[in-house]
């Protein structure tokens, strides 16, 4: 993967294609005020920001920088009662079904301008309602799917019954209304298995708490709540103002961007605390190719082997992977590039077996 894909969902009136405009600096979301105004799914890709590569391709002289990518789609608002149909029920779910991770964007602000569909602002229950209608699609989905697999399964197919096996255990713990993701499952072939399943509820969570600009700095008494609720289930919490990061979205220089932020006691965008807590979600390293052509990062999950680090490339690199020519960041930058590594015994050559670490210069070497 380059980067990673996170769906963005929220009741209506939560700030959510604020945000997404903000993120992307586009207007591809008509926010407005009032519900349902997201018909299509939006989907939009950012660079992720890491002065590390600049640095690299400023020693290598390298033409070109790519940075990873991370891609956001956001779809219409979700409203109680979306499985049976309310608003615009849950018609768009689909769309976010191959994402890695799942944010929620809760609204932490009071403001009488802006009607909540649910007449109080109350992000608890705000993020209960979007998780049952997830887990409500989820049972869906399964019990759609398992008869025909179950058909498949008492012919023989032996695929179809490892699909089965799995689908009734995780189908008995979403009909009890909880998220396919708190299935207990340790085998490694059911683990893939699951995944193959692609529900909702069973993505890793991001809370995003959108608060007042007052609160940007500090959070609030409702986003607090969230930031407890995220640590009991183990997921990532960040807290931003929608409206900030809009303001931010029309700035010009970084100098500017860094003399509002810093204005407001903050120290990064909104943008860049996602990121990072993606990165952490979903327990991603990046590593880099540098040339005089390009200067590039990759990201793969933390403990991927040489191989698999090089299939994120191409499929021939996996598949002919002899060795993996490995500098570390660190190294590369003091020692001024690849030569001077080499020399101060700073360059190796790492095999299959290799785990490749976060900031790794690699070249693979592969038989074609």
């Amino acid at each position: 993967m380059s980067g990673f894909k996170c769906g963005i969902v929220g009741l209506p009136n939560v700030g959510k294609s604020t945000l997404f405009n903000a993120l992307l600096s586009t207007q591809a979301a008509e926010a407005a005020n009032y519900p349902f105004c997201t018909i299509e799914p939006n989907v939009g890709r950012v660079s992720v920001p890491d002065d590390r590569i600049d640095q690299l391709a400023k020693i290598a002289g390298s033409a070109q920088i790519i940075p990873t990518q991370l891609e956001f789609v956001d779809i219409a608002g979700l409203v109680r009662g979306a499985s049976k149909g309310e608003g615009l029920g849950n018609q768009f779910l689909s769309h976010i079904r191959e994402v890695d991770a799942i944010i929620y964007v809760l609204r932490c602000f009071e403001d009488g301008n802006i009607t909540h569909v649910e007449t109080s602002i109350d992000p608890m229950r705000d993020a209960d309602i979007v998780e049952t209608e997830l887990t409500i699609a989820d049972l869906e989905s399964l019990e759609k799917r398992l008869p025909n697999l179950q058909k498949k399964a008492k012919g023989g197919d032996k695929d179809s019954a490892a699909q089965v096996s799995i689908m009734e255990k995780v189908l008995k713990v979403v009909s009890e209304g909880h998220p396919a993701r708190t299935t207990k499952i340790t085998d490694a072939d059911e683990i893939r298995q699951f995944k193959l399943l692609q529900l909702l509820t069973s993505k890793p969570v991001m809370y995003v708490c959108n608060v007042d600009e007052g609160s940007a700095a500090t959070g609030n008494a409702l986003s607090a709540k969230v930031v407890d609720m995220a640590k009991s289930k183990n997921a990532q919490c960040v807290i931003i103002s929608a409206r900030i990061e809009a303001e931010i979205s029309t700035m010009d220089t970084q100098a500017d961007k860094d003399e509002f932020l810093g204005s407001l006691g903050l120290k990064e965008t909104g943008l860049s605390q996602i990121i990072k807590a993606g990165y952490r979600l979903l327990d991603l390293v990046t590593y880099f190719t540098v040339g005089p052509k390009e200067a590039r990062a990759w990201t793969i999950t933390r403990g991927t082997q040489g191989p698999g680090a090089a299939g994120v490339i191409h499929t021939d690199f996996e598949k002919g992977f002899i060795r993996a020519e490995t500098i570390s960041f660190a190294d590369y930058v003091a020692n001024k590039g690849e030569q001077g590594a080499k020399e101060a015994g700073k360059f190796r050559l790492e095999g299959k077996e290799y785990v490749v670490q976060d900031g790794d210069v690699l070249h693979f070497r592969f038989n074609n």
